[in-house]
């Protein structure tokens, strides 16, 4: 066998245990009637699964299935439409644990594989590249999310709530969606907004964060503009998009702009920006510091808690 075929083995093998399938009821006629199914993986060792909230919506009654077979109910722990995560719990042994990794070291290019149950076909594992990473994408409630992954690993119905892994089996994401009508685009949710939100929803069962309504992509910055205004960032956040009747559509920030600094503090990510939104402090005038062109400018937004 060759060895990039056995690398793919060996990270597969450090995750399988981990995925689960998710079958969802809900009741008609007073009996509970099969009305849907994805996927999830386990991340701690009582038993919290992560898994997307559209895959759970609705459900009256929630059943985890084990690579092993085995079923047992599960229970809702608290959900994020906003980010499309869940987390639920289940009471069982005979699995094991998904190590989570980090997205701050991903590149463009890089190889990752996908574990789900597309169609119910349980445990199917696709591959591919990393297309584009530091994307915000629009979830199912409308809600932008940032710091999401693009790849071309095949995510079909089923897949949403499995994770992206790494070489090293490490989970990269939360798969979550493909747009329909592409050829080869799909999305996960990076492991670390994942991991921000489920410290949040096992604490307190719900999550705070601030909204902007930015769609934003990670760029490099001109080093001769970092030199000139002697900025600590090596890229910043383009603005792609501004979304209609939104904090950002009410302030001077105009498409095309680059945000280099959010109150006060630098910002080379999207997940760096949403570090910041998750703050509670965050209910006051921003300031923001941008480069449009090449000029440096401080305008302010005044961020709106969802």
């Amino acid at each position: 066998m060759d060895s990039f075929s056995q690398m793919i083995i060996d990270a597969v093998a450090q995750t399988k245990n981990a995925v689960v399938k998710i079958d969802i009821y809900k009741t008609t006629n007073g009996k509970y009637k099969h009305a849907g199914s994805g996927s999830g993986f386990i991340f701690s060792s009582d038993g919290l699964i992560f898994t997307n909230c559209h895959v759970i919506e609705g459900a009256d009654k929630i059943m985890v299935a084990l690579l092993n077979e085995n079923e047992i109910e599960a229970s809702m722990v608290g959900k994020d439409p906003d980010t499309d995560l869940a987390i639920l719990k289940i009471y069982s042994d005979g699995y094991s644990m998904a190590k989570l990794g980090t997205t701050k070291e991903l590149q463009i290019g890089q190889f990752v594989i996908a574990i789900g149950n597309p169609y119910g076909y349980q445990h199917t594992i696709t591959a591919g590249v990393i297309s584009a990473i530091g994307r915000t994408l629009k979830t199912q409630s409308g809600r932008l999310v940032d710091n999401v992954i693009q790849t071309d690993a095949a995510l079909n119905p089923g897949n949403s709530g499995g994770p992206m892994i790494n070489m090293e089996g490490e989970v990269i994401g939360v798969s979550t969606a493909s747009i329909r009508g592409a050829q080869g685009s799909s999305f996960s949710v990076s492991i670390d907004t994942a991991k921000e939100i489920a410290s949040q929803l096992i604490s307190t069962g719900k999550v705070f964060k601030a909204y902007l309504g930015f769609m934003l992509q990670e760029v490099p910055i001109n080093n001769r503009i970092l030199r000139h205004y002697h900025l600590p960032n090596q890229k910043g956040l383009f603005v792609v998009q501004i979304e209609s009747d939104s904090p950002a559509s009410r302030s001077q920030i105009e498409e095309g702009d680059i945000i280099v600094s959010f109150n006060g503090k630098p910002v080379e990510s999207t997940h760096d920006l949403f570090k910041q939104l998750t703050d509670q402090s965050i209910i006051d005038m921003i300031d923001i510091s941008i480069i449009r062109h090449t000029e440096l400018l401080n305008l302010s937004v005044f961020p709106v808690v969802i």
